[in-house]
């Protein structure tokens, strides 16, 4: 079994909002092939964190629907500290509205805007 590339720290849920501290295993496979020698997480991760993480904290099966903004503006390698991630998102009957960013505290490495189906 593959380990997981991110390991949650504390998890916050608010009104509309998710918040999680975040430590990157540097002991995942997945540095195996990107990129040997020089890892750095691949950007689906990323995006693949963010469904997880709304799957789990609001009980729902989302699949991407649209995704309006997708910028990756920095590396993230192992080693990064101080990782969070912050979710805000609208949910309706059908949809997931959301805005996502993953930074420390001095790098933004990811922003995100979409919709997801429910």
């Amino acid at each position: 079994m593959i380990k997981p590339v991110f390991d949650i720290l504390t998890l916050t849920q608010g009104e509309n909002n998710i918040s999680a501290a975040l430590a990157i295993n540097a002991d995942s496979q997945i540095f195996d092939g990107h990129f040997p020698g020089h890892p750095v997480v691949p950007g689906a991760c990323m995006l693949q964190l963010v469904k997880d993480l709304l799957s789990e904290t609001l009980r729902v099966s989302p699949k991407m629907l649209k995704a309006d903004n997708i910028k990756f503006l920095g590396l993230v390698q192992p080693g990064v500290e101080g990782l969070n991630l912050n979710v805000n998102y609208q949910l309706t009957d059908s949809q997931i509205k959301l805005a996502a960013t993953l930074s420390s505290a001095d790098t933004t490495y990811m922003k995100l805007q979409g919709s997801l189906a429910i």
